[in-house]
């Protein structure tokens, strides 16, 4: 479903998605998720879009969480459903087999926290805030927060966030490990479509096997997750961009990789 909850811009092979909910502070609500999960399979479909960035707009919020007004209306019934229908949408963006990064610019709470942690990268203003309120309105995280932040930031680190339903700042976020990079405001969307624009110049094929290996760590052993790293390892010998990319190396030039 299209809807105006969603922006899509794209420029130099970046996908920028903007939730469009200011006046809500982006709260996740069913429109912006169906539009968001439109756009997410538009965005994987599109071979020119190599690198993803999803922001909120206006100053104060990434993502306020869910919208509490639909989320008031829940059963034991339907709260599974309205769970599930929120996982398979950041589950899509784990799995989109593109790099996506979160641009937080504001708070990011609850299910806005569940989907920063969606994505694979997270760069933050200073003055984001994090958190995972939800047992202050008598119930769970429910968007995958209660698995994805025990594996970036430790299990007692997430057990103390998630049973006190604290917010953290973006300094205490980066010391963590919730955050990759930290900058002012004004710095934000800059630097990180920068950094999108300068990863979606790298081998596209190669940017997907470094996601589906490195995401293997979370799902094998160890000595499982090496032989998923070597069948990668070789797939991607198999490709013309590997030959172009070691070509280009031992001829010192530029690669000009092609995606195939």
């Amino acid at each position: 479903m299209i809807n105006d909850t969603i922006q899509l811009a794209q420029h130099d092979g970046v996908a920028l998605i903007t939730l469009n909910r200011p006046d809500k502070l982006n709260a996740l609500n069913a429109d912006l998720l169906d539009a968001l999960e439109h756009t997410l399979h538009h965005v994987q479909a599109d071979a020119s879009l190599r690198v993803v960035v999803i922001t909120g707009s206006g100053p104060k919020a990434f993502a306020a969480g869910a919208d509490i007004a639909q989320l008031n209306t829940q059963d034991a019934y339907s709260g599974r459903l309205f769970a599930e229908r929120g996982q398979r949408v950041f589950n899509l963006i784990e799995r989109l087999g593109k790099p996506v990064i979160a641009a937080v610019n504001g708070f990011a709470l609850g299910g806005g926290c569940e989907l920063a942690m969606a994505c694979h990268m997270r760069f933050a203003s200073a003055g984001a805030r994090f958190g995972q309120p939800e047992i202050n309105l008598g119930i769970i995280p429910g968007y995958g927060g209660t698995q994805r932040l025990p594996r970036l930031v430790g299990m007692a680190k997430a057990v103390e966030l998630i049973l006190s339903g604290d917010m953290i700042g973006a300094e205490d976020a980066l010391r963590l490990g919730l955050v990759n990079r930290l900058y002012t405001a004004e710095e934000l969307m800059e630097s990180t479509m920068a950094f999108a624009t300068a990863l979606a110049s790298k081998a596209p094929l190669a940017l997907a096997a470094c996601l589906e290996a490195t995401l293997a760590a979370g799902d094998t052993s160890p000595l499982e997750g090496m032989h998923v790293e070597a069948s990668i390892f070789g797939r991607t010998c198999g490709t013309a961009d590997f030959k172009e990319g070691t070509s280009a190396f031992l001829a010192k030039r530029p690669a000009e990789f092609v995606g195939r």
